[in-house]
């Protein structure tokens, strides 16, 4: 009996211990909290309802964004994150956390492969850049090869979703499909950087005899129909969301918005309240992509609630540039406004690079809080491998991104030794303006220095006093100056970055450190 007793215990104890062993297991994966980043497309640092600035603005009191004012009351504020001047740029910084001079995509990628979006210049030829994008797959001409987030986040044990815009690589490249990138679900995403459509009414574009290569794809369900288009995607997100829900996995569900880029449509829900306001039918049309890209993370918010999942979902919101603020260079109004910042999309000024940036974890953010760090998109990559404890190998490509998961929990520590950086050394199609078309600028504590290569010229300013960057120091504080040139320059330099050639005589654009302001 005692012999039966004590084999009897042993098995208890290892089952016990098999079973303790199984629900640790099981916790420590249900224990990686859910990622949600919530990205928007060319949506200013003012096209909300939430003040990022040190005051509300008339802009502010323009929009209606209540789901980012319940996101900021929830989280904490970021009032200095930065993104590149253009899509594909801060897209591909993203994915693989290195900065845009690095991995040479520096303008917008074209649907097409081995097509140049870069305008053509009467005084520089057009540089050599990463025109096709990224690419998971090494040796595809035009691309910058690397280890992709959402594959490391997979390989981490996270079920990965893709809704809405990718714009990562150009057709007929790797990059162009993000299941190829560690999505394991792909929703709407494709190589084009904006919708033909945004009305169920017209199929998204995809109607006969007039679709384009920028018809949404695999939206058909919605075909005919009055949805909006931020709303079939966010529809198609929930029912993609169930398969981890229902599994308990952690998941990463990339939701990127084609709103607010354009064409600049009515969404119908909110229209007609704008127009009532006073806007005219431009800024009334924009508006409305605004308030309906808020729905959209409202339904998202009242989904992790209803499913129990909100205390454990990181959800974090951000642009991928600033405003379009110009005029067409082929005519048309504008839509949208930065003020106070100066400039918008494209340029180096901050209106063209400062982003609304949220984020909410609970347990570790603040409600409330309100974090005053400069923090630039190639942080994401490090950070959301941090949060997610994905660290199960090393990316291939060299990282230029830092964690900012110390400021989530403790946002008000400072560091104003880092140096933030941008690089354009091509010319947009999207017009001229301040601070666009050959341009570097470099941002160390609050001095930013911007260097324009066609006029060679440095421009000083101290955005503690001076957000609008309407004074220009370089001439006054040469020391400044030339101290943010040599670090612009060596950083450059660091990372092998092109300089535009001039078709006169072949000889490379001068480094910063190599003239003085004018």
């Amino acid at each position: 009996k005692i012999g039966k007793f004590m084999k009897n215990s042993a098995l208890a104890v290892l089952l016990l211990v098999f079973g303790y062993g199984q629900s640790l297991a099981q916790a420590g994966d249900n224990a990686k909290p859910n990622i949600l980043l919530f990205m928007v497309d060319d949506m200013g640092w003012q096209d909300t309802s939430v003040p990022f600035f040190n005051e509300t603005t008339p802009l502010n009191r323009r929009y209606h964004t209540p789901n980012m004012e319940r996101l900021a009351k929830k989280g904490m504020k970021f009032t200095n994150a930065y993104a590149t001047p253009l899509c594909s740029p801060t897209r591909v910084s993203l994915l693989t956390g290195m900065n845009a001079a690095r991995h040479r995509v520096t303008n917008w990628t074209h649907m097409v492969r081995d097509n140049s979006t870069d305008a053509k210049d009467d005084v520089f030829e057009p540089v050599s850049w990463n025109l096709n994008g990224f690419s998971p797959v090494e040796g595809i001409p035009g691309t910058v090869y690397g280890t992709p987030l959402p594959q490391l986040l997979k390989e981490a044990g996270y079920y990965t979703i893709h809704v809405g815009k990718a714009h990562w690589g150009s057709m007929g490249t790797p990059g162009a499909n993000p299941t190829n990138l560690g999505f394991l679900v792909n929703i709407a995403g494709h190589a084009a950087g904006h919708p033909q459509s945004y009305q169920g009414s017209q199929n998204y574009g995809s109607m006969p005899g007039k679709t384009t290569y920028h018809a949404v794809p695999g939206l058909q369900e919605y075909y005919g129909s009055e949805v909006f288009l931020s709303e079939a995607l966010t529809l198609e997100a929930m029912k993609a969301l169930e398969q981890p829900v229902k599994e308990k996995k952690p998941f990463f569900l990339y939701m990127a918005h084609y709103a607010v880029h354009t064409p600049i449509q009515a969404d119908a829900r909110y229209y007609g309240k704008y127009l009532e306001a006073g806007l005219d039918s431009i800024e009334a049309r924009y508006a409305s992509l605004v308030e309906g890209m808020d729905k959209s993370l409202g339904d998202l918010l009242d989904y992790l609630e209803r499913n129990d999942l909100e205390k454990n979902t990181v959800v974090i919101f951000m642009s991928d540039n600033g405003g379009l603020s110009l005029v067409p260079p082929r005519g048309g109004q504008l839509h949208t406004h930065n003020l106070p910042l100066k400039a918008g999309k494209g340029s180096m000024h901050e209106g063209g690079i400062r982003e609304p940036m949220l984020v909410s974890w609970p347990g570790v953010t603040k409600a409330g809080s309100t974090c005053g760090q400069y923090v630039v998109i190639e942080d994401f990559f490090p950070t959301l491998l941090e949060i997610g404890s994905a660290t199960g190998r090393k990316p291939l490509q060299s990282v230029d991104g830092s964690s900012f998961v110390r400021y989530l929990r403790k946002p008000e520590r400072r560091d104003e030794s880092r140096s933030l950086v941008w690089h354009f050394p091509n010319k947009w199609t999207g017009g001229g303006g301040p601070g666009i078309n050959y341009s570097s600028a470099i941002r160390k504590g609050s001095w930013k220095l911007i260097y324009s290569m066609k006029d060679q010229k440095l421009s000083l300013y101290n955005l503690a006093d001076d957000i609008g960057e309407e004074r220009d120091l370089a001439g006054t504080n040469t020391a400044k100056r030339d101290e943010l040139a040599r670090e612009l320059t060596a950083k450059l330099k660091g990372w092998n970055a092109q300089m535009p050639v001039y078709r006169s005589t072949g000889a490379a654009a001068k480094w910063p450190d190599e003239i003085s302001s004018r």
